[in-house]
Order: C-alpha cells, then structure tokens, then sequence
C-alpha cells in the first residue's frame, strides 16, 4: 500500500499541476465528487481513458494533416472526438483548442 499512496499522492500533484496551468478548470472538481469508497480509482481511470483517447486520436490527426490532400471533414470528425473527450474531464484549454481548431475546418483553413 505505501506504493499505492505514492501512486497516489504524485497523481494528486499533476492534477494539481493541470489546475494551476489552466488545463483543467474547476469543473473537475465535480468529476472527482463522483469518487466515492465503491469507486475509489474513477478518476484515475477517467483520466487515464482520457489520455489513451486523446493519444489515438492525435495519431490519427497528424496522419490526416500530412494526406497530400486534406479532408477537412475527417479532421473536423476527429477534433470534434478530441473536444468531447476532452469535456469528460474538463479540459478546458484541451476543449477551446478543438473550438478553435473546429472552425478553421469550417473555413477550410
């Protein structure tokens, strides 16, 4: 258990760590209220989801980005997973990037 509450204790750090940097915003606080002695690993694992999600799909947005021809509505379907994906935990900075991202497809830019 010492290892777990290392575990632990660095995670709370990064997550505090996000919240100082603007990359989540206090919303996550409601995340973490769903955590409860039945579920005591939900963030971690939320957030963890997260992270292999948004790995997968900015894999697959650099590919799309560097097509000889760009199909700015593949890249809209991918941001747009990004953006939701990033909603799940808050994100915030993550999440307006999408936005900002989102309309330049719509621009074709």
């Amino acid at each position: 258990t010492m290892k777990l509450d290392q575990l632990q204790k660095k995670f709370l750090e990064y997550i505090t760590g996000l919240l100082h940097e603007g990359f989540l915003d206090s919303q996550f606080g409601e995340l973490q209220l769903l955590q409860d002695e039945s579920n005591p690993d939900f963030v971690m694992e939320v957030v963890t989801l997260f992270f292999e999600d948004a790995d997968r799909l900015l894999n697959q947005l650099s590919q799309a980005l560097y097509q000889q021809t760009v199909d700015f509505k593949k890249i809209d379907s991918i941001v747009h997973q990004l953006k939701g994906s990033s909603s799940s935990i808050e994100a915030c900075r993550i999440r307006n990037c999408c936005i900002a991202f989102r309309s330049f497809c719509n621009e074709r830019n």
